[in-house]
Parts: C-alpha cells; sequence; structure tokens
C-alpha cells in the first residue's frame, strides 16, 4: 500500500477534457462515470462561473481594484479546467478497478497480484475524489472572496457557483466515503479519512443544514 496518501493533480485540463468527460456523465449507458465525474464538473462549473462574475466586475469601480479580480479570474479558469481534468481521472479510477478485479486468479501468485491490484485501485478511486474535493474547497473560498465585492448584476451567478461548489463538494467526499471499508490498510484509510473531515471542517459542511 503506498505511503503517500496524495494524487496532486496536474495544473490544468483542455477544453476538450471538459467536453469529454461532460459526455460521459450524460451517457447513461458509461457504467464507468456516476456520481464521482459529476461532482467533479459541478466544481468545475462553479469556478467557471467564479472566474466569470470576476471578470465582469472589473473596471466597475466597485470596492476592490482591478487586480483583485484579474487574480480570481485567473484562479477560476484554472480550477474550473483543474476539476474538468479530475473528472475525467475519477472514471479512469473507477476503470482501473474494474480492471483489477478481472484480473486471472488460478494460481496463488496471480490471487496475490490481484489482491495487490484491487487494493492499490481502491486507494486511487479514493484518492481521486479527495483530491477534487480539495480543489471545490478552493472553489468555494473563491466565491467567498468575491462576495460583497463582485458586480451586483452577477449576484445570481455568484450565487450558482457557491451551490455548484458545495455540490460538487459533498459529491466527491460521499465517493471519498464509499471506497474507505474496502481499504484494508488501516492507516491509508485512516489517512484519506482525516483529509475528507479536514476538508468538511474547513467549509463548516456538517453545520449546512444540508449535510449528509
Amino acid at each position: 500500500m503506498p505511503d503517500v496518501i496524495t494524487m496532486a493533480p496536474p495544473e490544468g485540463g483542455t477544453a476538450r477534457d471538459t467536453v469529454n468527460a461532460f459526455l460521459r456523465v450524460l451517457d447513461a449507458q458509461d457504467g464507468s462515470t456516476g456520481g464521482g465525474t459529476a461532482s467533479a464538473l459541478a466544481g468545475a462549473m462553479a469556478a467557471a462561473l467564479a472566474a466569470m462574475v470576476a471578470r465582469l466586475s472589473k473596471g466597475k469601480g466597485l470596492s476592490a481594484p482591478d487586480a483583485f479580480y484579474e487574480e480570481l479570474g485567473s484562479d477560476g479558469e484554472r480550477l474550473s479546467l483543474m476539476l474538468a481534468a479530475g473528472g475525467a481521472r475519477d472514471a479512469e479510477a473507477f476503470d482501473a478497478v474494474k480492471t483489477a478485479f478481472r484480473m486471472p486468479r488460478d494460481t496463488a501468485e496471480q490471487k496475490d497480484a490481484r489482491t495487490a491490484a484491487i487494493q492499490a485501485a481502491t486507494v486511487a478511486a479514493a484518492l481521486t475524489p479527495l483530491d477534487n474535493a480539495a480543489l471545490c474547497t478552493r472553489v468555494h473560498e473563491l466565491v467567498d472572496r468575491l462576495a460583497g465585492r463582485a458586480n451586483p448584476k452577477t449576484l445570481s451567478d455568484l450565487q450558482c457557483a457557491g451551490y455548484l461548489a458545495l455540490a460538487g463538494l459533498r459529491g466527491c467526499l460521499a465517493n471519498v466515503e464509499i471506497n474507505l471499508p474496502a481499504i484494508k490498510d488501516q492507516a491509508s484509510a485512516s489517512a484519506i479519512q482525516e483529509r475528507a473531515l479536514a476538508l468538511r471542517a474547513a467549509v463548516h459542511l456538517d453545520e449546512s443544514p444540508e449535510a449528509v
């Protein structure tokens, strides 16, 4: 079992990542793209909305300087691409679990190899939505920074960004939690759970009436 409990996402994705991941979520026949990918894409949409609000707030003589809105706009665009790519990786992680379960188990060596592969894939299937959840908290923070400083005409857009960021966070964490019981290495499982709890606490998720 890996000692490092992290799968740091790349610094960005592409528009193609966003479109491909979204299309797979919309395909009800695609059995490998579910809540984890959908939740990451919710976060990606939240980030894109926040970036739009920041751009539309620049040059309006508001309480913050234009550099503030430029910074947040760039951050939102980058987070949107990272979460879109994270959604695609979530589907890939689930595919890897299915592949591991299909490995042969006719001999003792094959059984050992299969068990190791299943465990490695399961850890990855928990870490991927965990990293996406961390990105969703960053989007939520971005929305908070814009609150009260954004163009008033974009209020509903900023509100939607906040709702989507929290929905993405909840969904990603749900996909972390469902994989934890299958991880046999308790140190790894505990480290993942601690990170998930810290993310919940960071946005006071358990204090929300919609918390699950």
